[in-house]
């Protein structure tokens, strides 16, 4: 074997990442289980509180090769929401708010109209909004110009009345772009601020779509509020230390009393909290969540006030004012307070604790009524790992309102001053530009709030007043904290308000219900493999089964690796890797077993069969990874997790199959001088098949034909079912205490969905339902949501003695389903293309490509056909995303099959030049068909086991599975390798050079 040291060393190191990154896993799981032993009573019942605050006390502190328990949570291998329960959501930001506000809200006929119209375009549309606003307009208006409503003051310096219509789009293009970067950075600190594990939030390129998966929600009405809410700029003066310290002083002295008298537990954070002192934390923990989930802010730093300056565009930066406020000596205040360079502040696990006190009657009874606090947005480190945040003293205006908002701003941007330092450039309207002038010369020498959500980004200090409306601040900034700071302001600038187009919620039983399943139908689809392959290729069944087990190690290793979460679809995959993974050692074992068939030597038939069965595999492995690929890059939520543990199995699969079990096969040998690789079951299962594959093809394409005309009928009959993803509306499961009957249900709900489509069925267990719901699809607003599910919970009321509960919810909005629906159809024919392309690359004809792509075409239309004609006889499975990823796994599994037959094909071409196809086509397929048969036969096997052990959430998925390996094997044979035959007519065939085979 070459690079034999290669590959030990690389497997060595793999396997040494693998270990490194799983540990995480159980280092994590280990503080769990001593936090759960912590807050165990003797009676056994666990305190949740108790057992929080444990972990939070364990937060920062060392428990794994110098990290902190935050930094292992961190690298864990994480579960999806399907399997630890929690929110799944998209957010939409509306572009058509953004085009108003930058029209100045006109009321333009022409304007308006091409709004209206860009937002049908847009249902069965790809392109940008902008770009349907743009034909819209040009549409009606041909003769017009944007640049008569945009060319405004809000836009001055951008768009002028000069500006063509393609300028002007530009312009509005890059402000939508802007307002969903600041929307998506906005959302991104709310959600750091909610005092969620391990939340997930990222941008989908390409829309104005951010997707956000949090784990173990349980109060979804608060996140849809909190993901929703406007952002609030404002701007605020603040107390001095001088005039805020006596205050500060007498609230102190009167919690010192309050403390003596037994009236107040103070559990404080200042150092590093420990389990004892973490059970009065319990509380600090609980109101933290509650205060944090108002704000809504952009992760940037809170620059210290202490080091910048807001400065008049034409007078250099001004020098700082002392705002240092002392901390108490000794009492109730300085256990929570800690001194900060600007003045103070509090270990980040103690806000709450100190919202709590200085909200209690008798302190505000101390304080003005004019006085509230506010904290800095972004923790600044200390010692031990601890985090601290800078604690303000904000002066109300009247009515308790901010002096001056965001919607004066009109622009702000990221600059630099004249010594070359980072500054934020800020303009403001004309009515801003007087309230800036007259907040800031009210409060010379003093600073000034920044705030969004109550949050303070930044305080400068002003030193004069700024009229004109055009300011700098200008500090110890980064250009990143400039630029973020920027944004912040401009938030307040223009509307972007953000509507759920998809929402997922999963209960935490549901979760570990899922877990069970996942669990059950992995070990029972390994065990199943691994007894096969013993039984059909003794020893070096064994040997596979070792490559194999090494397989999932490596996938969940690598899974870890690239901080990818498990989710149940991802089981999914590898479970089916497992299937997929015996192909290439089936390829190996058979060719050997051929090698060995000529009388051959050991080395000889291990040399052959690994070089010979080499070229297939490749071929095989990466069309199933373009599959994969296409899959990721056009799926969303589960079906992304799917692809990318499909991916990183194909990866995984290769290198222990061809490399890995070659090293164990040659150790073996050397070690015991013999091998097997055949059974008696082997030997007798396979013997003298003979078949003339051209002789049935056209009984062949007549069946095929049948079973389409079949399916079209009973989909035109019934209509498709197709799930949520791709009508749109709302689905939820609701369990009872005992079995009801889904047409009762659904009768009950008629009324109260105002007889809309809906449909009720049997969800996993006789006493679980799940109902799908049309009604209000195309209203996605908070207020929509909340009136379904009224009326889902009043139509349930006739069922109150059943306890019903909501399991699970899910919410497709119209336009989303819309682009599910295209990505969906584009992901299917990038992949026949995508096919269709390296086929021919590799066999040099275009003969062996149509061959191929019609029979995954094939493959993918009986598929969908079955189910339409399943659904006419009332075995009713959804067409869903996951759906969607069985149909394009089961083109990649189709190719892998049909690229092996080829493969031999083309071989026996070559042995043979003065042949004609019709002569080697039967022989190539009969020395395959045991690799067809056993491949197949195995993979039908794993996903059997996924269909009855996998849960209801993977029902579709694995009966798509299972029609397609029947079909995908039928095809491979008697569609795919015929039209190769057909098309080519009974041209002979010239000797091509010959392929170079790859060790």
């Amino acid at each position: 074997m070459r690079n034999k040291t290669f590959i030990i060393v690389l497997t060595v190191i793999v396997s040494a990442l693998c270990l490194y990154y799983l540990s995480f896993s159980f280092v994590a799981g280990n503080v769990q289980d001593k936090a759960e032993a912590y807050a165990t009573d003797a009676q056994g019942n666990v305190d949740m509180a108790k057992k929080q605050a444990y972990l939070d006390s364990m937060w920062k502190e060392p428990v794994y090769l110098g990290m902190t328990y935050q930094e292992v949570k961190e690298n864990e291998l994480g579960l999806g929401l399907d399997l630890k329960g929690g929110m799944h959501v998209v957010l939409e930001v509306s572009p058509v708010e953004i085009i108003k506000s930058m029209s100045g809200n006109s009321k333009d006929p022409n304007f308006l109209k091409a709004l209206d119209r860009a937002q049908e375009l847009q249902k069965n549309s790809q392109q940008r909004f902008t770009t349907l606003f743009a034909e819209a307009f040009n549409e009606i208006a041909p003769n017009d110009r944007l640049s008569r409503i945009f060319s405004n003051t809000a836009n001055r310096g951008k768009i002028s009345y000069e500006s063509t219509n393609s300028e002007v789009v530009a312009v509005i293009e890059a402000e939508v772009e802007d307002a969903i970067d600041r929307s998506f950075n906005i959302l991104r600190t709310r959600i750091d601020r909610f005092g969620v594990n391990q939340p997930n939030i990222q941008r989908l390129k390409g829309t104005g779509r951010i997707q956000i998966e949090l784990p173990g929600i349980d109060n979804p009405d608060r996140v849809r509020k909190l993901l929703q809410g406007m952002a609030n700029l404002e701007f605020w003066e603040v107390w001095t230390p001088q005039e805020f310290t006596p205050y500060f002083m007498q609230v102190g002295q009167y919690l010192d009393e309050q403390q003596k008298a037994g009236k107040l537990n103070i559990a404080a954070n200042k150092t590093n909290a420990t389990p004892a002192a973490a059970g009065n934390n319990a509380t600090v923990a609980d109101a933290t969540q509650d205060v944090l989930a108002q704000a809504a802010a952009n992760d940037t730093a809170a620059t210290d006030s202490t080091a910048i300056a807001a400065t008049t565009t034409d007078t250099a930066a001004l020098a700082t004012a002392d705002t240092s406020l002392t901390t108490p000596q000794g009492g109730v205040l300085a256990t929570l307070f800690t001194q900060m360079p600007g003045g103070i502040g509090a270990n980040v696990r103690d806000t709450a604790r100190i919202n709590d006190l200085f909200s209690q009657p008798g302190v505000r009874g101390i304080l003005p009524p004019n006085m509230k606090f506010l904290w800095g947005v972004k923790p600044l480190a200390g010692e031990k790992g601890q985090e601290f945040v800078e604690f303000y003293a904000i002066k109300k205006g009247r009515a308790g309102n901010a002096p001056m908002t965001g919607e004066a701003i009109n622009d702000a941007r990221q600059d630099f001053d004249q010594t070359g330092r980072p500054e934020i450039s800020m303009t403001m309207n004309p009515t801003g530009a007087k309230k800036w002038a007259r907040l800031t010369g009210d409060n010379v020498g003093r600073q000034v709030a920044i705030v969004l959500d109550d949050y303070v980004y930044s305080a400068p200090v002003v030193q004069g007043e700024i009229t004109g409306g055009n300011s700098s601040i200008s500090g110890n900034f980064t250009v990143e904290e400039a630029q973020d700071l920027a944004n912040i302001l401009k938030a307040g600038k223009m509307p972007a308000p953000t509507r759920i187009v998809e929402e997922a919620i999963v209960g935490p039983s549901l979760g570990q219900e899922a877990i069970n399943q996942g669990l059950i139908s992995t070990i029972a689809g390994f065990v199943i493999v691994v007894l096969f392959m013993i039984a059909y290729y003794s020893r070096g069944g064994i040997i596979a089964d070792l490559a194999l087990l090494f397989n999932v190690f490596f996938i969940l290793g690598v899974l870890a690796q690239f901080g990818a979460a498990l989710t149940l679809p991802g089981i999914a995959g590898i479970v089916l890797t497992l299937g997929m993974a015996v192909d290439a050692n089936v390829l190996i074992f058979e060719r050997m077993r051929e090698e060995a068939a000529k009388g051959l030597g050991m080395r000889e038939i291990i040399d052959g069969g690994y070089s010979k069965a080499f070229s297939s595999i490749f071929d095989a492995n990466v069309t199933t990874f373009l599959v994969g690929f296409i899959l990721y890059f056009f799926g969303s939520g589960p079906v992304k997790g799917f692809a990318i543990t499909l991916m990183i199995g194909i990866v995984t699969s290769f290198f222990t199959s061809v490399f890995l079990s070659r090293l164990f096969i040659e150790a073996t040998y050397k070690k015991g001088g013999k091998l097997s690789f055949s059974t008696s079951l082997a030997d007798k299962m396979f013997r003298n098949v003979t078949f003339d594959v051209m002789k049935y093809r056209k009984p062949a394409y007549a069946f095929s034909l049948f079973i389409l005309v079949f399916g079209i009928v009973a989909m035109f009959i019934t209509g498709p079912n197709l799930g949520v993803d791709f009508k749109g509306g709302r689905s939820y499961v609701v369990e009872f205490d005992q079995a009801v009957p889904a047409s009762e249900v659904r009768s009950s709900l008629l009324d109260e969905f105002q007889q809309a489509g809906t449909e009720v069925k049997t969800f996993g267990a006789s006493n679980r339902v799940k109902i799908i719901t049309s009604w209000m699809a195309d209203n996605e607003s908070l207020e929509a949501d909340e009136q379904v599910m009224a009326a889902l919970q009043q139509g349930l009321q006739q069922y109150s003695n059943l306890t019903p509960e909501v399991l699970s919810s899910s919410k497709v909005g119209a336009t989303m389903a819309d682009d599910i629906q295209n990505t969906a159809l584009i992901a299917i024919l990038l992949a026949l293309v995508g096919i269709f392309l390296y086929v021919m690359l590799r066999f040099s004809r275009w003969q062996f490509s149509l061959g191929g792509v019609v029979a995954l075409l094939h493959d993918a239309l009986m598929i969908i056909a079955v189910f339409s004609i399943l659904n006419l006889f009332g075995i009713s499975y959804e067409m869903d995303q996951v759906f969607i990823a069985a149909v394009l796994t089961i083109i990649g599994f189709s190719i892998n099959d049909t690229v092996v037959i080829f493969d031999r094909v083309r071989e026996y071409l070559h042995d043979n030049p003065r042949k004609d196809i019709r002569e080697v086509v039967n022989p190539a397929l009969i020395s395959t068909f045991s690799r067809t048969i056993i491949t197949s036969l195995t993979l039908f096997m794993v996903v059997v086991i996924l269909f009855i052990f996998g849960g209801e959430v993977l029902r579709s998925f694995s009966l798509a599975m299972i029609i397609g390996v029947m079909f995908g094997t039928y095809s491979s044979l008697f569609i795919a390798t015929p039209i190769v035959v057909d098309t080519m007519k009974d041209k002979r065939q010239q000797p091509e050079p010959q392929v170079q085979q790859v060790r």
